[in-house]
């Protein structure tokens, strides 16, 4: 079982930002995605310590916070309001880690080395949350708030999102009139990136006993064929690349069959991640794997079992309020504002499907999210403070009025 200590070991002065506190504080407490995985310690699955420690600490504000969700997948949301007439920007953080098998370092014992602060979640994405619950107490003190915020910590972004379903749920009818997601982008500003669908493909073949191979279909090598089958079928993507994101990817994650040496195997099955473009569609990519599959004459012996969406695309139009916003606290900051793209997915892209624009910006590198050695940089989580105090506290030009307000919160 791995353990935590929750009396954090000091490696740096005493005297520590806000920020750096409560990040310290958020490691320590585990928030390990289960991912269908049944061998992980129950005392270091789900979201919903983290998400107490997080409504706790913004109910400290004088804000309200809901806990939402079921079975340990908590998420939180609550909401600081400005006037009924204010843009609305909805922050997203998410809580969950991957697992931490094969981790360096201690996951849960957070450590500070020269400018960096280790353990697992420091960087993907606990550095975003972190840097937000320091900027909002002296903005909400001092009245200058001038957006209404939806400060979200979801669930399960690592998996399936089941956090942001439950916080559109939560929210019903009213919508935010953007997202800004903190994942790793080492604070540059994100307007589009790929999406993510999971295949799982079934070669049917015929079981015997290996004595006499020729009496039965052994599934495993049907199985490979069709492997060679989907991967030569990927060349095409490089023919039509997006402007920005450049072509889809494939990638064979993962291989499952035979049940014993002596046994023909008459099943077997292979795992393939997708990275989608913004016009490609779970359709679209189904049935471009049953065409590799016809293509190579396994139509009737290998299946697409599922074809799951995990994230979508994200592509944000240069006309989008979260561009605009983002980008003119970035310039007034004197710091990068210039939009990137990126190949991994987040839940910007789900909550772009359901209709609210999004953009992705936080402290940290994608290279180092999910490692045996996950740390972020403090001096970047110390800007993105800065950069969140500047997004609450600039009222949007030209923003249009609303007839009526949102949300049922205040704050002061």
């Amino acid at each position: 079982m791995i353990g935590y200590n929750r009396e954090i070991k000091m490696t740096a002065p005493a005297k520590i930002a806000s920020c750096v506190r409560h990040l310290r504080e958020m490691v320590a407490i585990p928030s390990v995605n289960p991912m269908n995985r049944s061998d992980l310690p129950g005392d270091i699955v789900g979201e919903h310590n983290l998400a107490e420690y997080v409504a706790e600490t913004l109910r400290s504000m004088g804000l309200d916070s809901s806990l939402i969700g079921r079975d340990g997948r908590t998420s939180v949301v609550a909401e600081a309001h400005a006037h009924a007439k204010a843009e609305t920007v909805l922050i997203a953080s998410h809580l969950d880690t991957v697992p931490v098998d094969g981790m360096e370092i201690p996951p849960f014992d957070p450590a500070i080395e020269n400018d960096r602060l280790f353990g697992r979640g420091s960087c993907d994405t606990k550095a975003g949350m972190a840097a937000l619950l320091a900027a909002l107490p002296s903005v909400l003190q001092a009245g200058r708030l001038k957006r209404n915020v939806i400060i979200v910590g979801e669930a399960d972004e690592e998996l399936g999102s089941i956090g942001v379903a439950d916080v559109l749920s939560h929210l019903g009818p009213r919508k935010p009139d953007w997202v800004l997601a903190t994942e790793p982008t080492d604070l540059r500003l994100i307007h589009a990136h790929k999406g993510v669908v999971h295949s799982r493909l079934c070669a049917r073949g015929r079981a015997c006993h290996s004595s006499e191979p020729e009496l039965g279909k052994n599934a495993i090598v049907i199985l490979a064929r069709a492997i060679l089958a989907i991967e030569e079928s990927a060349k095409i993507f490089t023919q039509a690349p997006h402007p920005q994101l450049g072509a889809a990817t494939l990638s064979i994650g993962v291989v499952q069959g035979g049940q014993a040496p002596n046994i023909v195997p008459d099943e077997a099955r292979f795992w393939v991640d997708r990275r989608t473009l913004p016009h490609e569609t779970v359709d679209s990519v189904r049935t471009e794997l049953e065409a590799a599959l016809r293509s190579a004459g396994l139509a009737l012996e290998v299946v697409v079992e599922s074809c799951q969406e995990e994230k979508p695309p994200l592509d944000a139009p240069a006309t989008s309020p979260a561009i605009a916003g983002t980008t003119a606290v970035l310039r007034a900051l004197a710091l990068d504002a210039e939009p990137a793209e990126v190949a991994f997915g987040t839940d910007a892209g789900v909550f772009a499907r359901a209709g609210i624009p999004g953009v992705v910006m936080g402290p940290g590198s994608i290279q180092m999210a999910h490692t045996s050695r996950e740390s972020v940089p403090i001096s970047q989580v110390e800007t993105m403070v800065r950069i969140f105090e500047k997004l609450v506290t600039s009222e949007p030009e030209g923003f249009p009025v609303h007839l009526s307000g949102k949300g049922s919160s205040s704050s002061n």
